[in-house]
């Protein structure tokens, strides 16, 4: 699905607006830690067990850290440009999400956190009980959980109330005034689109991100099944999955695209039309000055094998 949008954007590139960079940007993290990690947590699960040593969960956690916050970062600016930056340099603040993100993972690697083995053993993240070790470890872990995960998810929920609430103020002004336009369609599936985005990102984080709080306040893991700690870390994982369905669902020019890419790839998807179009550009409109032209679009035949049959 990440493909399919990546492949979609690059063969629609000049014709893309800014907002839909971040698009872009976050199904590049979601194609790439669906790609790079991932395969590493589904093999150990088959082998019941975590596969290699420290070295593996430490490029287990620190890509999926990384990836995780730039994704937050990116669906945090979807939010808040609209709203509070109008008119950012979206590349600019696609690179400072990747740059802020990758900094900040890349303290556990100084002494600052550390990247264990999650409690049921078949993924890695920040040892979030490193709290009670050291001044250092409790620090990262505090500005881990309320700067990079609740701030940003309190941005977001204060924006889309923000852009929901314009939305409907600008509908509710033109359908007064009796004016129906084109345009107040597309900003609402755009804010729709958006909306569901962050929302679906903070309703899949939201239950791992309670869990791992609960996590700092305890040295071991007996205060909760295994179980515990498996779904929410799935649950947030599927955040990667369903954002492909949300963008095709509300874009339609994505569709239309991805329809001329299927058919380039199997023609027979395209089907048999028949157009009738007159050279004036008039339809339908008997004896005028110009003749009617009858477009045929035949499956694996060209125009002179057409008539050549006839």
């Amino acid at each position: 699905g990440n493909g399919l949008v990546l492949v979609i954007s690059y063969r629609r590139r000049k014709k893309m607006v800014d907002s839909e960079l971040l698009c872009v940007n976050l199904a590049v993290v979601d194609f790439l830690c669906c790609i790079c990690f991932y395969p590493l947590s589904i093999l150990s699960s088959f082998n019941h067990a975590w596969l290699g040593h420290h070295v593996t969960c430490v490029y287990y956690g620190l890509g999926c850290y990384i990836f995780g916050l730039c994704g937050m970062f990116t669906i945090a600016a979807i939010s808040v440009i609209p709203v509070w930056l109008n008119g950012a340099n979206i590349r600019l603040v696609c690179c400072a999400s990747w740059l802020v993100a990758t900094v900040w993972s890349s303290f556990p690697l100084f002494g600052w956190g550390e990247y264990v083995p999650e409690p049921y053993g078949l993924s890695c993240t920040i040892a979030w009980h490193s709290y009670h070790t050291s001044f250092k470890d409790a620090f990262y872990v505090i500005c881990s959980f309320s700067c990079f995960m609740l701030v940003p998810v309190l941005l977001i929920v204060m924006s889309q109330i923000q852009i929901l609430y314009k939305v409907y103020h600008f509908t509710y002004a033109l359908s007064a005034r009796g004016i129906r336009t084109n345009l107040r369609h597309a900003e609402k599936r755009l804010s729709m689109m958006f909306f569901c985005i962050s929302l679906g990102f903070v309703m899949a984080w939201a239950p791992y991100a309670v869990v791992s709080f609960l996590f700092i306040f305890h040295k071991d893991n007996r205060y909760m099944a295994p179980g515990g700690f498996v779904f929410p870390a799935l649950f947030a994982k599927s955040s990667h999955v369903y954002n492909p369905f949300i963008y095709f669902y509300f874009n339609k020019a994505f569709r239309q695209e991805l329809r001329c890419l299927l058919r380039s790839f199997c023609p027979r998807l395209a089907g048999n039309r028949v157009g009738v179009r007159s050279a004036t550009g008039q339809e339908g409109l008997p004896g005028g000055p110009h003749p009617i032209q009858i477009q045929l679009q035949e499956l694996g035949m060209s125009g002179e094998g057409v008539l050549g049959e006839e």
